[in-house]
């Protein structure tokens, strides 16, 4: 028992040997050698600031709409006999071709019976010509005296002859309206254009003013293009603006047609005459020359009743900078990037905003690296300034980083020191 007490006492004592010998051998372990990280700077977006002439652009919407568009309508009554091809829903037609014709048998008649009028009204006339020229002569060889100098016409048939001449102008107006009855048979069409849809065929009786259709001009298009008060003033055109044919503020129309981007070209004619009271705009209405011409785009027409977006050129403002919208803060201030990658707040001078940018005229210097992304760091922090492609903008001089290091060095060094006091 007394055997078993003194092995298990020594063999305590021999654990508690070696656990004893780990420790003293661990604290006498070197200490590693701290290295302190240096911080790294977080990334800065930028751009180049470059001044240059700049205009002002407004960006908005419209359709595109005839400037003339009207019913087609009948002047005379009869059935219709004939139409032509061009005579059809989407028909294209030059101006005074037939579109489709009304029986005129009747018509032709009329000028018939007109003229044999006109011709029963010379011969009365002639008549009274004559007779009255042997009147003055049996006048003359009676009394003796000139014809001229007696006062009495009755005698001279002058009333006579009068109302023959009456009756042969109204006898030939009479033709005259015959002939345009006559000519309106054959419905032609008033302008060039194209025929939006047709309400007649060969067989149906018209009247004067049946709807024969509805046809619309293809010379001019006409865009509205909804305005704000504030885009009024960048474009710097009044209310009553008015321009002659191609002399108002350049537009430029883009749509997807066919599946490809397709652009045509126009000007700002005029300012609409009142103000959209739900909307609180004003439109104003571009025109585009000879969309289905040569207005066209390679070929495909500025089509009727297609939306399209609107750029509107305004003045030249002198040199500008564009500003993105990200980079404009709260306070109207940016963010631009010193010499040394440090991070500095400027007012730029904002006198207009075009689609996605603001326009700056002063406020910023010529070559400034100005902030694109948003940055979460306090002025005079330290960034690492890259352009959009990922190019290195850093102006940051060498000497710099290695000032900064040995002052790293020197810091690192200088704990090591308050370390060994220390201990």
């Amino acid at each position: 028992m007394i055997r078993k007490f003194i092995v298990l006492l020594g063999a305590l004592g021999l654990g508690v040997f070696f656990v004893a010998l780990i420790a003293i051998g661990g604290s006498m372990r070197p200490e590693p050698e701290r290295v302190e990280a240096e911080p790294v700077a977080p990334i800065a977006f930028v751009q180049d600031v470059n001044y240059k002439p700049t205009t002002v652009e407004v960006r908005t919407q419209g359709e595109v709409q005839p400037r003339r568009q009207i019913q087609l309508s009948a002047q005379i009554a009869g059935r219709v006999s004939n139409v032509f091809p061009s005579y059809a829903d989407g028909g294209t037609f030059k101006k005074g071709d037939v579109l489709l014709e009304i029986e005129d048998a009747d018509y032709r008649l009329a000028v018939t019976r007109a003229q044999a009028t006109v011709a029963q009204a010379e011969q009365r006339l002639a008549v009274e010509e004559a007779e009255g020229v042997l009147a003055a002569r049996d006048y003359e060889e009676l009394s003796g005296r000139d014809a001229s100098s007696d006062p009495s016409l009755l005698a001279l048939r002058k009333p006579q002859l009068t109302a023959a001449k009456a009756d042969l102008a109204s006898a030939k107006a009479n033709l005259a309206d015959a002939q345009l009855a006559l000519a309106r048979t054959k419905v032609r069409a008033p302008f060039d254009g194209r025929i939006r849809t047709v309400t007649a065929d060969v067989g149906q009786y018209v009247s004067p003013g049946f709807n024969l259709g509805e046809i619309f001009a293809t010379d001019v298009a006409e865009i509205r293009l909804p305005l704000t008060d504030e885009d009024l003033g960048k474009l710097q055109l009044p209310f009553a603006f008015q321009a002659e044919a191609g002399e108002g503020p350049a537009v430029v129309l883009t749509a997807t047609v066919a599946g490809q981007p397709r652009t045509w070209r126009g000007h700002v004619r005029r300012i609409d005459a009142a103000i959209d009271s739900s909307t609180r705009q004003i439109a104003a209405i571009a025109e585009v020359q000879d969309p289905y011409g040569e207005g066209a785009d390679d070929g495909f027409p500025l089509a009727f009743g297609l939306f399209v977006d609107a750029v509107v050129t305004g003045p030249e403002i002198g040199n500008a900078t564009l500003i993105p919208l990200l980079s404009l803060r709260r306070d109207g201030q940016v963010y631009v990037v010193d010499e040394m990658d440090e991070l500095q707040l400027k007012r730029p001078e904002i006198v207009a905003q075009i689609g996605g940018g603001l326009l700056a005229t002063g406020g910023l210097d010529e070559g400034d690296l100005l902030v694109t992304s948003p940055v979460n760091s306090a002025v005079g922090s330290r960034v690492r300034p890259l352009y959009e492609g990922g190019e290195s903008a850093s102006r940051r001089p060498p000497e710099a980083d290695e000032g900064d290091a040995d002052e790293s060095a020197a810091t690192a060094l200088s704990g090591e020191a308050d370390t060994g006091t220390n201990l």
